[in-house]
């Protein structure tokens, strides 16, 4: 696990869960884990299709700026969202993308995340957050898997909870392929 203050943004567009996604790790961090744990968000006026934000920072102490300043992980799963929030990343921080909707700039190194595709297996694509959730939890570190499982099962609507496990396992199994646009 994470020692000292990681800040995650986690970006998409309104519809994708993004901010569901951010709850569920700041509950896990908060609630299952024993740490610190300060959510904020953001999204457009059109709430469904415009920009959203979930900001999320993991501490072992109690955070006295709750505001992402140079995140430790971007997750993006919308072009303007990469846009927007990638270049804010820390260097040797962890980018992950959607590839089917996020085209990297030449040199920029991410994890390639096929959530949505993932989400369609499962039979509904409204859990690919909770398949970005589940991939952020095993390369970023920030919670434990059972804490994150613990998140899901008593956030989301009960008839839905066995899905979102499965689309979370789906996530965190997932090799997410390294992708390293090369210059020029």
């Amino acid at each position: 696990m994470s020692e000292g203050r990681r800040e995650v943004r986690i970006g998409g567009f309104g519809g994708q869960g993004i901010v569901l996604a951010g709850t569920l790790l700041g509950k896990a961090a908060s609630l299952y884990d024993g740490k610190e744990a300060v959510f904020t968000q953001s999204y457009g006026p059109e709430a469904r299709g415009g920009a959203s934000r979930a900001d999320v920072i993991i501490d072992d102490e109690p955070v006295d700026y709750p505001y992402v300043t140079r995140p430790d992980v971007v997750a993006v799963l919308f072009q303007e969202a990469y846009l927007k929030f990638a270049g804010d990343l820390r260097p040797g921080g962890l980018l992950i993308i959607e590839p089917d909707l996020v085209t990297p700039e030449s040199g920029v190194h991410a994890l390639a995340l096929p959530a949505t595709r993932i989400a369609d297996e499962l039979g509904r694509r409204v859990v690919a957050n909770v398949v970005l959730l589940g991939c952020l939890v095993r390369h970023a570190g920030l919670v434990s898997r059972d804490a994150a499982e613990q998140a899901i099962r008593e956030t989301v609507k009960p008839a839905t909870v066995d899905l979102n496990l499965e689309a979370f396992a789906a996530g965190f199994a997932h090799d997410a392929g390294a992708v390293s646009e090369a210059a020029g």
